[in-house]
């Protein structure tokens, strides 16, 4: 899945330049001049990572940033705040709001390049070449192999490679709720274009179908209203 930005900028200056910088590095930018602008955007898909100003028309960069990180759709999405404010009060209410990164404008681009990569390296939950075990149940991502430890015997399990990368994505972040919106955007290479939130419903049906014959399918949990989790059982 091709990694998307969403600025969030009213200065058409200042935007452009940023988007210019990340077409170059060969992520796609979406640009949004204010608040409502990028929320009516983000209906049609989550974007990787969000670059906020602090000083938008309207509902401010401070109060949306608030919203984003109490909104469970939202909450996981990396953020770098932008700011003329340089004061250590700002920065600290700012990175305490949920903020991942301050940045004071002017902006140096070399040093927000370098910001945004470092965030997205650590962001895709794929990239992952370490097997995860949780209850007996193990996935290799290198071997594309997952097992059940049961009665002294392992058991290789059989899914399909939507399943698997699906399994995958909820053992790596075992204990975290994931809406469906975030499942289809972090598992699906066509996000939500050409699926909907229904489909994760399907998948993690025969998800649970393929590992109740070893008493696994426990560990997919429905969160009602919210999502699914994979949880350790005692």
């Amino acid at each position: 899945m091709s990694t998307r930005v969403l600025i969030v900028e009213h200065e058409p200056s200042v935007s452009e330049s940023i988007a210019k910088n990340l077409s170059v590095e060969g992520y796609i930018p979406i640009r949004a001049l204010q608040a409502d602008h990028a929320l009516k955007l983000m209906k049609e898909g989550l974007p990787d990572l969000i670059i906020l100003n602090g000083e938008l028309p309207g509902k401010s960069g401070f109060q949306f940033l608030k919203e984003l990180c109490r909104e469970k759709d939202t909450q996981h999405i990396p953020i770098i705040f932008l700011s003329t404010r340089s004061n250590e009060e700002d920065k600290i209410a700012v990175l305490d709001a949920g903020a991942d990164h301050y940045v004071t404008k002017p902006l140096s681009h070399i040093e927000l390049m370098a910001r945004i990569r470092a965030i997205l390296r650590r962001q895709s939950p794929q990239l992952t070449d370490k097997s995860i075990e949780i209850n007996g149940l193990k996935i290799d991502p290198l071997t594309h192999r997952l097992t059940c430890q049961k009665e002294s015997k392992t058991h290789e399990i059989k899914v399909g490679p939507t399943e698997f990368k699906l399994l995958l994505f909820l053992m790596q972040f075992s204990e975290h709720v994931h809406s469906r919106r975030h499942i289809l955007e972090k598992v699906w290479d066509d996000g939500k274009n050409f699926v909907n939130e229904r489909t994760v419903d399907v998948h993690i049906k025969r998800l649970r179908d393929a590992l109740s014959p070893f008493d696994c399918q426990a560990m997919i949990e429905t969160i009602s209203g919210s999502g699914y989790r994979v949880t350790r059982i005692s």
